[in-house]
């Protein structure tokens, strides 16, 4: 580790915070209805729409409403990205010739993309037009995000509002989160992309000579909006392979920076919005301290570990210290554009949100370091998170931590005012039950059938990392992979598919039940007895909480696979 890394961390960190009140002011408004400086233009463009699809802004659905009109929504995209993919070769847009999708492959994609969880069990630039590409992925990159967004915005009116049979309306808060939210930062970042290098065309892939004599195929297309997308949306899918790896997809050390902004940037915001919205700024800044402090202890972790490297290395006599003239520790499956610091935040940033871009690859980190991403997503993506997402996930991580609070001194818990009685407890444990029954059931199944033991890259430990983090990503609706599994397979896509499904709706519906219950509610005035949740003991027990019942839930999982991985690494030191 270098004074020189510490300080791009230093640096990443401070233009996050940054960014957190404007954003957070700007985003309150929006979903309230107030005019923006975007309002001239785009007000028009949202009574449009509005009036196109029959919607009233001024009424509002309850919870069972919202919840339907989400579903119903995203099926709907599901379905139509299914179909676009099986016939992919009847349609325009396809200067490379692709074929239609097969089936399990075109099911697994679907139920990715439409749940934001964007996992690619395929090459994308070999297997999806550019009219897939377009209309397909990006379009679900953009209402998936959407809706990750509207859904925090409803649970957060939940605590906002007092005696109120409604949460919002799903249609209008989709609409305003597309329309002046992520469009506008697309447009502008996307021609910043551009200008930086990252094509964006409907060229035809280009067939060049290497000096060598081979012949090479150079794909290219519209890249650099589906690359703005896929971050600021946390979706993650690439356009290539090798995913923000590529260098059309993140050419230098500015995009990489710009990326990882764009990752935490509205999940750090909507912090802020909670804030607003409760009446309480402090409540938001407290539910950011809760998430960075999980941040930089995971970022110090995962960069400790890479820049150690690997011990066995060493004692064959290999010189692993940095110096002027290398980089030293782990740079395996690292860009030396990137190195190890820049590879080791972009590791813990993509999997500390639910975006699943990745710069280098996870399955060649060192085992601790390995085991960071993994843990980060099995926390539930609640350390910033994806759009929406991290949100929520970290308000029912509150909820149970008042709930312990309450437990302790013998009072019925409150938060923001709102009783929290039996019903939003046990919803708030059934959300957080539901990611650990997929990720350890599957991880199970796959572990003791044939199918499943085919899939792994590596035998022992490793192996069984590669199928833990599978599952784990594809719950958590993150979409990185260890990169030595062989999913394309009919079991692997079929499981790993109901795996994103059950992580991504199974765990709304108990969520928004929960608002609309604390909407009904009254504000209970604050008293001598009343737990404060704006100071440093609520980011203590929330913390706390977290690490608890993420480390007695996957501890014994994590002690087959990444620790004893670490521990067979280290045996000549030990023994």
């Amino acid at each position: 580790m270098t004074v020189n890394g510490w300080l791009q961390i230093a640096l990443f960190s401070t233009a996050v915070v940054l960014l957190v009140k404007p954003f957070g002011g700007y985003m309150t408004r929006v979903f309230a209805g107030e005019r923006t400086f975007l309002s001239p233009v785009l007000r028009p463009v949202e009574r449009i729409f509005c009036r196109l699809a029959g919607l009233d802004e001024r009424v509002d659905q309850g919870w069972v409403g919202y919840a339907v009109a989400m579903l119903l929504f995203n099926l709907a995209g599901v379905l139509v990205l299914y179909g676009m993919q099986r016939l992919q070769a009847l349609l325009p847009f396809n200067p490379a010739g692709q074929p239609a999708v097969e089936e399990g492959l075109a099911f697994n994609t679907a139920m990715s993309f439409g749940t934001n969880t964007n996992w690619q069990s395929y090459v994308p630039e070999t297997t999806m037009s550019h009219l897939v590409q377009m209309a397909g992925l990006t379009v679900q990159n953009f209402v998936s995000a959407a809706t990750g967004v509207a859904l925090a915005i409803a649970l957060i009116r939940g605590f906002a509002r007092r005696s109120a049979s409604g949460i919002g309306n799903f249609w209008v808060d989709l609409t305003r989160c597309t329309l002046y939210v992520l469009l506008p930062i697309s447009i502008v970042v996307g021609l910043f992309f551009v200008w930086q290098g990252v094509p964006q065309n409907l060229s035809a892939y280009t067939e060049a000579t290497t000096l060598e004599g081979a012949r090479q195929v150079i794909a290219q297309g519209p890249v650099a909006s589906q690359e703005v997308i896929k971050m600021l949306g946390t979706n993650g899918g690439g356009f290539f392979n090798a995913n923000a790896a590529h260098p059309f997809e993140n050419p230098n050390a500015i995009t990489n920076f710009v990326e990882m902004v764009l990752i935490f940037a509205i999940g750090a915001a909507l912090t802020n919005v909670f804030g607003r919205m409760v009446g309480d700024q402090r409540q938001g800044w407290a539910v950011l301290a809760v998430m960075g402090v999980l941040f930089l202890g995971g970022v110090a972790a995962a960069y400790w570990a890479e820049s150690a490297g690997n011990p066995q290395i060493a004692a064959l006599g290999v010189d692993a210290d940095a110096s002027d003239l290398q980089s030293g520790g782990n740079m395996e499956g690292k860009e030396t554009r990137f190195g190890i610091v820049n590879s080791a935040l972009f590791a813990t940033v993509t999997t500390d949100a639910s975006c699943g871009a990745v710069n280098s690859m996870h399955d060649s980190y060192t085992p601790l370091g390995g085991l960071v991403p993994l843990f980060n997503m099995q926390l539930g993506e609640v350390i910033v998170g994806g759009v929406g997402a991290g949100l929520y996930g970290m308000l029912l991580f509150a909820i149970v931590a008042v709930f312990v609070a309450g437990l302790m001194v013998g009072r019925t818990p409150e938060y923001l005012g709102k009783k929290i009685e039996a019903r939003e407890v046990k919803m708030a444990m059934l959300a957080l039950l539901i990611l650990p029954l997929s990720i350890l059931g599957f991880s199970a199944i796959a572990t003791v059938v044939n199918a499943g033991l085919a899939g792994p890259a590596n035998a022992g430990p490793h192996g069984f990392s590669e199928i833990l983090y599978s599952y784990t990503s594809g719950t958590a609706n993150n979409g990185s992979a260890f990169a030595g599994l062989g999913a394309n397979t009919l079991f692997y896509n079929i499981t790993m598919g109901l795996a994103m499904f059950i992580g991504r709706f199974l765990m709304i519906v108990p969520m928004v039940a929960i608002a609309g219950s604390l909407a009904a509610k009254k504000i209970v005035p604050a008293s001598a007895g009343t737990f404060p949740t704006d100071g440093p003991l609520f980011v203590g027990l929330a913390i706390g909480v977290i690490l608890i019942v993420g480390g007695l839930t996957y501890f014994p999982a994590l002690a087959l696979g990444p620790l004893a991985e670490q521990f067979a690494m280290h045996a000549r030191t030990f023994f």
